[in-house]
């Protein structure tokens, strides 16, 4: 599959990452409110190997975790697109539809605009049966993002997070599911 350059929404653009781009993203890595159901806030280096990391799997799979960008005035505000989870658990192997935004662009609709894009991507353009996405129990607002884009969730799919320590709060994980029999007429 060739790689998509950017998809465009009404208001954003998912682009390749830019030099420009680590900067705002280190910041963003590390904000304790925007990293709040993540075990650690990154460092600029964690940061940028992350962008390696993202950028790794553009060039093996095709389709990542891309750069959002408002259009209207250039700002980068974080990622959101598909990526494959690391780790083992009753639904994997899978592609997560995934998102991060600085908190400057929450509350704005953006995570959603960008969440469907990359569904419709990735059901559409890499031929994915399925899209899943899971986070930390207590993180209502990624979950109210997971129902607005069309996912459903079945608590028998929930799961205790397997990197993550017994004892961490952190560690209880809701999943949500969305195919392409979904979206279908």
């Amino acid at each position: 599959m060739s790689r998509p350059s950017q998809l465009r929404t009404a208001r954003l653009l998912l682009r390749q990452w830019r030099e420009t781009d680590h900067a705002p993203f280190a910041v963003l890595n590390a904000d304790p409110m925007v990293m709040e159901y993540f075990p650690d806030r990154l460092t600029p280096a964690e940061s940028d190997d992350l962008i390696a990391r993202i950028e790794a799997g553009f060039a093996t799979r095709g389709y990542g975790l891309w750069a959002v960008e408002v259009r209207a005035t250039g700002e980068f505000v974080g990622f959101t697109g598909l990526a494959v989870p690391s780790f083992n658990a009753h639904f994997t192997p899978a592609v997560e539809v995934g998102w991060r935004l600085a908190r400057s662009a929450w509350g704005k609709g953006y995570a959603t605009e960008a969440g469907l894009a990359s569904i419709a991507f990735g059901l559409a353009e890499a031929s994915l049966d399925e899209i899943v996405s899971f986070t930390s129990a207590a993180n209502v607002r990624s979950r109210a993002v997971m129902e607005r884009i069309g996912m459903t969730h079945d608590p028998a799919d929930d799961f205790d997070h397997p990197d993550l320590d017994e004892t961490d709060p952190l560690r209880p994980h809701v999943l949500y599911r969305i195919s392409a029999a979904d979206l279908a007429p």
